[in-house]
C-alpha cells in the first residue's frame, strides 16, 4: 500500500454534512483529508450583481444533468468550499417532532425515521451555536422542545414587513421570525443587505459551511483540504467489506487517497452517483448497494415561488426574509392532511426576474419588484423508490424523477393567495419549480434499522461496508417541509459523536488510555 497519501478520515465533499464533521473533529489528533471537487468561491463585486448571479449563472458548473428522457437541463448545485451554502439562504429551522414519524399524507405516506428528534435535539442546539443562528422561542407555535434558547437574537423585520405580519394577524394566523444564520450580532459582519438569499455573500457575512466549519477547522494542523479534486471512485479490499481508497483526479493526475474511514459527502445527488460509479466485482450493482436503495427515493420538496403585488403601496424592505408561516404546517384548512411551509424569500429585484422573463420590459419587472413581496411555498414530497439517480452514458447523471403529492402542494399554493389577497395585494403570480430546483435535494441513501430496505445505519454507516458513512441529506428517509441544512448539521455533529465513541472503546479494548487519532492505521 503506498502511504504517501494516507489519513484516518478522508472527507468527500465540503457541504454542510463534510464540514460539519471536519468541525467537530478538529483536535481530535485525527490525520483528516477534505476532498472538494471546486475551489474556494471568490469574494468579488460579481457576488453581488443579480445579472451574474441569476442571468449569467456565474457560480453554476457548466455541467448538464438529463431528466428521464435525457433530456439535459443546468442542475441547481455549486461545486465550491461550503456547497451550495454558499449561496443558500440561510434559513435554519429545526425539523418538527412529528417529522422524525410516519406522517400520512393525501398522496401517501412519509415514513418514520430511525431516530427521533430527542435524539437529535441537543446536536441541533450545538449546531446553532456553531451557525450563529439567530430566532426566538416560542415565536413559532409548531416548533417542538428545546433545551436552551437561540444563541442570538431573532433577526428582526423591517417596518414595511412588521405591517405585513400585523395583518396576517388579524386572520387569526401566527407568522413567526424565521431562524436565520447570519453573522448580525455586535461586532459581526452583517450589513443587511438585499443580496443574501440566491447570493454569494461578499463580506462573509452568511453562515455557510466555509466560513463557519470549513476555515475554523483548517486551524487544526491535522486537517488538510484538497480543492479542485474529484473524487471518480472509492476502491474496496480483497474481501469486499472494506474501502481502502479513493482514486481522484487532481490536476490532470489521478491519485488514490488511502484512508481508514471514508465518508461521502457530497450531495444527495453526487454521493449516489460516486457509490454507482464505485460499482466492482464485490458489489456490481455500486458499493453499499446490496438493498438495491442506492439512488432510490430522490427528494427535492415541492416548491414554489409566490409573488403578491399591491401596486398602491411601494415595499422599500432590503432584508425582506425575516418571517414565516407554519399554520398550515400540519392540517390544512378543511383538509385532513399536512400542506406545508411559508417563508419569506430575500427581496426580490428586477434583474433577478430579467432571466426567467426575458421578454418583459425592465421597467415593467422593476415596477413589480418595488411593489411586491415574495413566498416560498414548500411542501413535502413523498419517497417513491422510482424517483431516482442512475448514471447514463459515459457516467452523465440522469435523474429520474416524477412529482408527487401536488395536490397537497396545490392547496397550499391556494392557502397562501387567499392569505395574501386578504392582507392587500390583489395580483398574486406564482412560478412552480421544476427538476433543476435541486438545492433541498434529499433521500437517495436513506438510514433506516432493516438492511434491506436502507442504505445506511442510524449512524449513517453503511451496512455492507465496515468503514463507509455518508453525512450530507443522501441519509433523510422523508424530506418533511421544511429547509434541511440544520439536520444535516445537527446529524453530522452526532455521527462525529458517534466515531469519537467507537474509537473509545477500542481504546478500552487495547488496554490504552493515551489520546490517539480516530482510526489507528496499524489496525
Amino acid at each position: 500500500m503506498d502511504h504517501q497519501h494516507s489519513y484516518d478520515l478522508v472527507i468527500i465533499g465540503t457541504g454542510m454534512g463534510g464540514s460539519t464533521l471536519a468541525y467537530a473533529l478538529r483536535n481530535s489528533g485525527a490525520r483528516i483529508l477534505l476532498v472538494e471537487r471546486g475551489d474556494y468561491l471568490p469574494q468579488e463585486p460579481e457576488n453581488w450583481s443579480p445579472r451574474d448571479v441569476f442571468k449569467l449563472k456565474r457560480y453554476k458548473p457548466k455541467e448538464m444533468w438529463q431528466d428521464s428522457n435525457g433530456r439535459p437541463f443546468l442542475p441547481g448545485v455549486h461545486y465550491f468550499v461550503g456547497g451550495n451554502t454558499k449561496v443558500y439562504g440561510a434559513a435554519l429551522p429545526r425539523f418538527r417532532r412529528q417529522d422524525f414519524e410516519a406522517v400520512e399524507h393525501e398522496g401517501g405516506t412519509s415514513p418514520s425515521w430511525p431516530i427521533r428528534y430527542s435524539d437529535l435535539e441537543p446536536y441541533y442546539a450545538a449546531a446553532e451555536e456553531i451557525y450563529f443562528v439567530h430566532g426566538q422561542v416560542d415565536s413559532d407555535p409548531s416548533s417542538p422542545t428545546r433545551s436552551s434558547l437561540f444563541p442570538y437574537p431573532p433577526v428582526p423585520h423591517e417596518p414595511y414587513i412588521e405591517d405585513l405580519c400585523g395583518r396576517l394577524r388579524e386572520q387569526g394566523l401566527h407568522p413567526f421570525l424565521l431562524p436565520m444564520g447570519i453573522d448580525l450580532h455586535a461586532g459581526g459582519r452583517c450589513i443587511r443587505c438585499k443580496t443574501c438569499d440566491g447570493f454569494p455573500c461578499q463580506v462573509l457575512a452568511k453562515s455557510d459551511a466555509d466560513v463557519c466549519a470549513v476555515r475554523p477547522a483548517l486551524e487544526d494542523p491535522n486537517i488538510q483540504l484538497w480543492t479542485n479534486t474529484y473524487a471518480r471512485r472509492l476502491i474496496t479490499d480483497t474481501s469486499g467489506k472494506r474501502v481502502i481508497a479513493v482514486e481522484v483526479e487532481r490536476d490532470g493526475e489521478s491519485i488514490e487517497l488511502y484512508s481508514q474511514i471514508f465518508v461521502v459527502a457530497c450531495g444527495a445527488v453526487n454521493s449516489a452517483a460516486l457509490l454507482l460509479r464505485s460499482a466492482n466485482g464485490d458489489h456490481p450493482n455500486g458499493l453499499a448497494n446490496s438493498s438495491g436503495q442506492v439512488g432510490r427515493n430522490y427528494l427535492v420538496h415541492n416548491n414554489s415561488a409566490l409573488m403578491a403585488v399591491d401596486p398602491r403601496r411601494r415595499n422599500p424592505t432590503i432584508f425582506q426574509k425575516t418571517m414565516a408561516v407554519n399554520d398550515y404546517y400540519f392540517r390544512g384548512l378543511d383538509w385532513p392532511y399536512p400542506l406545508g411551509n411559508l417563508q419569506m424569500l430575500g427581496k426580490l429585484q428586477a434583474g433577478m426576474l430579467t432571466a426567467a422573463k426575458p421578454l418583459v420590459p425592465t421597467g415593467i419587472l422593476r415596477s413589480m419588484t418595488d411593489h411586491s413581496v415574495e413566498w416560498w411555498v414548500m411542501s413535502e414530497d413523498l419517497p417513491d423508490p422510482e424517483n431516482r439517480i442512475t448514471l447514463g452514458a459515459r457516467g452523465t447523471i440522469q435523474v429520474n424523477w416524477k412529482p408527487n403529492n401536488r395536490l397537497t402542494h396545490e392547496k397550499l399554493i391556494r392557502v397562501a393567495s387567499r392569505m395574501m389577497r386578504a392582507a392587500g395585494y390583489p395580483l398574486i403570480l406564482v412560478q412552480r419549480m421544476g427538476i433543476d430546483t435541486n438545492s433541498h435535494q434529499c433521500g437517495t441513501l436513506r438510514f433506516g434499522d432493516d438492511p434491506a430496505q436502507a442504505v445506511l445505519d442510524p449512524f449513517c454507516k453503511a451496512y455492507d461496508l465496515d468503514n463507509l458513512y455518508a453525512v450530507d441529506s443522501s441519509f433523510f428517509p422523508s424530506s418533511a417541509a421544511m429547509n434541511p441544512a440544520l439536520t444535516i448539521a445537527a446529524q453530522a455533529l452526532r455521527v462525529a459523536d458517534h466515531l469519537l465513541d467507537r474509537q473509545g472503546h477500542r481504546l478500552e479494548e487495547a488496554g490504552r488510555t493515551t489520546s490517539m487519532p480516530l482510526y489507528d492505521v496499524q489496525e
